[in-house]
């Protein structure tokens, strides 16, 4: 974050737009109004100097420069014209704010001055009076840090420092540079003056345009707040919606996999039962039965007896299910792989990966447990059993179940039978009411696989 020093971005984005807004914008119109008015009181001051030193440049070159003329055939003034020159200072009203006076020859030599322990001394030429030898007035105001200012640094006050080019009145050529030192504490004053008023000015055109962004600003973000408190409250509404939805599901898979779990009890106590009983009586009739046609009669009841009694016995263990509220999910998984590796005579390879895993509810469960034995029937059935394997993952809130085989895969249609199992169609159906995903393809390195996620977050 570079607005809002102090704040992390945390408590940032915490603050209402409005709010963001007169940290950030207020920020940038700070910065802007010091700039503006530096630069605005910055120009003020330039003009300010460079008029008043041209005004004063144009006086003494009016009055001074006539005086001066014997310099395009002398070295110095002569001394008539010296007494001349301080005259004209002492009696002038503009000559008598002067309070120090210079006359420059080239090469920086000192020809004259009102400190006349300068005069015949050679100085470095500073920028400005190389300048004004080139025919420009130049002027500072405040600045006598050069080598020969100390006498002027001395008086204590705010001096104007003018550099005046002195010309030839026929050929208009330099001749020399004449230096003005002019008390400048009146015009400090009316400078101070002017800065108040230019920053007082640019203060208030910012704070208007301020005060005018931050309204509108201010009424987005209500309506944008009042927005988000709205949606805030309809994904709460959705959310419990969907949590009751889901529950409502589970309770109906639940109830569904009681109603199964009857049946297939039924089926064995009951059908079964009373095939056991007519395989038996079967028995004792062939004793009594005579050779021939009614023995091989005998015969194929018996088998279709038997065959019956194998097939509703099969379908009982399907639709049964182990004791799920009170043993894990790995522990049930891992059941599940030994049981169908009995039955089928094939090997399951198991895995489990629980990180920060919650605790399940029965219906997610059930949902898991019928995902992969729907799986794994698929895997005998239409895989020949050949490479199957059971992973499990959860991560957190995260839940993902991969049954695998190495058979001959899905058909080109996707369209692999459900003989025999619960069916993918209502395996998906119940993944699906859980707020769940499932899927089915084809592996690169050859078989299928069916995999499931699940979100766990806000399921009952």
């Amino acid at each position: 974050m570079t607005v809002g020093a102090g704040l992390s971005d945390w408590q940032w984005e915490r603050l209402s737009l409005a709010r963001q807004f007169a940290l950030a914008g207020g920020t940038v119109m700070l910065v802007a109004v010091l700039a503006v008015g530096l630069w605005v009181s910055g120009r003020i001051e330039e003009v300010t100097v460079r008029n008043t030193a041209n005004a004063t440049a144009l006086y003494m070159e009016s009055f001074v420069a006539p005086l001066m003329q014997e310099l395009s055939t002398r070295e110095s003034l002569s001394p008539e014209t010296r007494l001349e020159v301080a005259r004209l200072l002492d009696e002038t009203a503009l000559g008598k704010r002067v309070v120090s006076f210079k006359l420059w020859r080239a090469g920086g030599y000192l020809a004259d001055a009102s400190n006349q322990s300068l005069v015949g001394k050679h100085f470095d030429e500073t920028r400005n009076l190389k300048l004004a030898w080139e025919g420009e007035v130049q002027a500072d105001l405040e600045e006598t840090s050069d080598e020969e200012d100390i006498a002027e640094r001395a008086l204590g006050i705010p001096l104007l420092e003018i550099y005046s080019p002195i010309r030839n009145t026929r050929t208009g050529e330099v001749i020399a540079v004449a230096e003005f030192y002019e008390d400048a504490s009146a015009l400090k004053s009316d400078l101070l003056k002017a800065r108040l008023a230019s920053w007082g000015a640019v203060a208030a055109v910012m704070a208007a345009i301020g005060i005018s962004l931050f309204a509108i600003v201010l009424r987005g973000s209500f309506t944008i707040d009042r927005q988000i408190a709205e949606l805030k409250s309809l994904s709460a509404r959705n959310v419990a919606l969907r949590i009751r939805a889901q529950g409502a599901a589970g309770r109906v898979a639940a109830m569904n996999d009681s109603t199964l779990k009857q049946i297939g009890a039924d089926l064995h106590d009951g059908p079964a039962q009373l095939l056991g009983f007519a395989a038996l009586r079967l028995d004792s009739l062939r004793a009594q039965a005579p050779a021939g046609k009614a023995q091989a009669d005998l015969d194929q009841v018996e088998r279709a007896v038997r065959d019956a009694m194998g097939e509703i016995r099969s379908i009982a263990r399907g639709l049964s299910l182990p004791d799920i509220a009170e043993r894990s999910l790995p522990d049930l998984l891992q059941a599940l792989t030994q049981s169908h590796a009995d039955r089928t005579g094939t090997e399951v390879g198991f895995a489990s990966r629980l990180r920060n895993a919650p605790k399940l509810s029965a219906a997610v469960k059930t949902c898991v447990f019928r995902v992969a034995q729907e799986g794994l029937t698929n895997a005998w059935r239409h895989g020949g059993g050949t490479g199957q394997e059971v992973e499990l993952e959860i991560v957190g809130e995260r839940l993902s179940l991969w049954v695998r085989d190495r058979g001959p895969g899905f058909p080109p249609d996707n369209a692999a039978p459900d003989e025999g199992g619960m069916g993918l169609q209502g395996v998906k159906d119940r993944v699906e009411s859980l707020g769940g995903h499932i899927d089915r393809r084809n592996r690169d390195s050859g078989g299928a696989e069916l995999r499931m996620t699940l979100d766990l977050g806000g399921l009952e």
